[in-house]
């Protein structure tokens, strides 16, 4: 069988966009003679929907784009992923589903058995599980259709507290090897582990049931989660024959009869990895909301760097706008970074002093700030009149402010609300401080772009004389490592210092931690790199009481 798999970028709700651009690809594997093309989960109208799922017009568009592309499949299959109405009186009201079409009519239709409710996910809010378990049958094949998380039944899990095995039942299991090929639709986002775990667990059942697997995943980004693509046919020896590309809209039609040499794609290091997701996260917010030009606040240091060259390669210099804002504390050397930095960017920036605005709140609050000493709270007033500054500068000329804060500064609460928290988007929010210097010196890997003693300097928010992040934190080395292990490893107080953290250290960070939920409450979206990332995934109380 001529299989073609097609890896797209779909839009949520976009059922114009998505109808039209599926039936290309569906002419496309028609050119190629394919008899079946694959798209991937819930592709018809946008991967995740979310609360969508519970407007009826939003399902009744869903069926109207299926028939649209059911029409069309004359002389081929098209195995297409969307939501569809449960006939049982009982239990959710839709179902997540594969669906064949042919012949312009649904010919077959698979349910989703398992439905992830952990970190990012919550589907089991939406859908009811599968309990009917079926091979399906094209041209003579005999097919396990699968939809993303029903190969996950036996995932490892890296969290000591959890199950060793999170579902009672598999799939592919109870149909009790009665299917010559396994196909897999997915909707399964990118993290800096997720690649490399997600091959094992295709390659795993491949070899377990020695059938070869045909897998298709979107590429994508939608508000945080972001889609790698990284589609593949695995052989039933468990060697992947094909790859498609990372991060981009691929396409191939593989002949599950034919041998083949593996084609496989270069593979991306880790921070080129971090560096392709924030690129595809950021262009597609940009692309899918309508939005062309960005602002950010240019401080001479290593984070508003990062994203000013990150915001340049995706949206262009011509659409990125950086404000210099010094204060009187600000150094000569950290207004020269960030002059050299526009000028090695080529793009618009302008040198606006807060020193004056600062001093009109010092007198404004003198009658109730006389007799108390400098500190946080003038502080904070520095960096919420930026954030003032640069929300103007936003609304005048319709720029979408970009926050430059990272995960060390959020995780500890290292920012202030309304000043330098202020954006319309999060790029940096998921990488830690030690991994965006790693970032920046690759991106200066060729030629200097980020001025070398941005990088080089200590960290510092340069709000008091003299102030270094490291009066307030940990340093950065130690700092992360202990972030890693009590939020995406979830390790206990306890466990972080028998591993060789100082006892005091490790309960300074857990506590700011822990009180510092409000904050990132009210952070921008952040888009996710890691296996838990701050928004959606990492829901904790914002009230409560748990330290040690």
């Amino acid at each position: 069988m001529k299989i073609a798999l097609a890896q797209l970028n779909y839009k949520v709700g976009d059922f114009d966009g998505n109808t039209q651009k599926m039936l290309d690809y569906v002419q496309k594997a028609k050119q190629e003679n394919a008899d079946l093309v694959v798209f991937s989960e819930l592709s018809v109208c946008g991967y995740p929907p979310l609360d969508f799922l519970e407007n009826r017009d939003f399902i009744q568009r869903t069926e109207k784009s299926i028939r649209a592309i059911a029409k069309v499949c004359q002389g081929i299959t098209a195995i297409v992923g969307a939501p569809v109405l449960n006939p049982n009186a009982k239990g959710k009201k839709l179902f997540n589903s594969a669906l064949v079409l042919r012949n312009g009519k649904i010919e077959n239709k698979v349910n989703k058995t398992l439905l992830p409710t952990y970190d990012i996910f919550d589907e089991y809010r939406y859908f009811e599980p599968n309990t009917e378990f079926k091979s399906i049958e094209i041209d003579g094949y005999k097919i396990a259709l699968t939809i993303c998380e029903d190969l996950w039944d036996d995932q490892p899990v890296e969290n000591s507290f959890a199950q060793s095995k999170l579902y009672t039942v598999s799939p592919l299991q109870r149909l009790n090897d009665q299917f010559d090929l396994i196909i897999n639709i997915a909707a399964s986002p990118f993290s800096t582990l997720q690649s490399d775990t997600r091959k094992q667990v295709l390659i795993n059942n491949a070899k377990r049931y020695q059938k070869p697997l045909v897998y298709v995943n979107q590429t994508a980004a939608n508000t945080e989660l972001i889609f790698d693509g990284q589609s593949m046919f695995i052989d039933a020896k468990g060697t992947v024959l094909y790859q498609l590309k990372q991060f981009e809209e691929d396409f191939v039609v593989i002949d599950t009869k034919t041998e083949q040499q593996a084609q496989l794609p270069c593979s991306f290091t880790e921070i080129e990895s971090v560096y392709q997701a924030i690129k595809l996260g950021l262009s597609d917010y940009f692309k899918k909301m309508g939005f062309s030009k960005a602002v950010l606040g240019l401080s001479g240091g290593i984070d508003s760097a990062v994203v000013a060259t990150i915001a340049v390669q995706v949206l262009g210099k011509k659409n990125v706008v950086g404000l210099l804002m010094p204060s009187k504390f600000s150094s000569d050397h950290s207004i020269t970074d960030a002059v050299d930095l526009a000028k090695n960017l080529g793009i618009e920036h302008h040198i606006i002093s807060i020193k004056e605005a600062v001093s009109a709140f010092d007198s404004t609050l003198m009658p109730v700030f006389d007799g108390t000493e400098f500190g946080i709270a003038e502080e904070n007033i520095q960096a919420r009149i930026r954030g003032t500054l640069l929300m103007a500068y936003s609304n005048k000329f319709g720029h979408i402010l970009l926050n430059t804060s990272n995960k060390s500064e959020a995780a500890v609460g290292y920012s202030t609300l309304y000043g330098d928290m202020n954006g319309g988007l999060s790029i940096l929010g998921d990488v830690y401080k030690t991994k965006v210097f790693e970032l920046a010196n690759w991106l200066n890997r060729d030629h200097e772009i980020i001025p070398r003693n941005t990088i080089v300097k200590p960290p510092s928010a340069e709000l008091r004389p003299d102030q270094k992040d490291s009066d307030s934190l940990p340093d950065y080395d130690i700092l992360d490592q202990i972030l890693v292990r009590y939020i995406e490893k979830k390790e206990s107080i306890q466990n972080i210092i028998d591993a060789g953290f100082e006892e005091t250290t490790v309960k300074r960070t857990v506590l700011m931690v822990n009180r510092n939920e409000y904050k990132r409450f009210q952070s921008p979206p952040i888009l996710r790199i890691t296996g838990k990332a701050f928004g959606m995934g990492r829901r904790m109380p914002l009230v409560a009481k748990y330290d040690f």
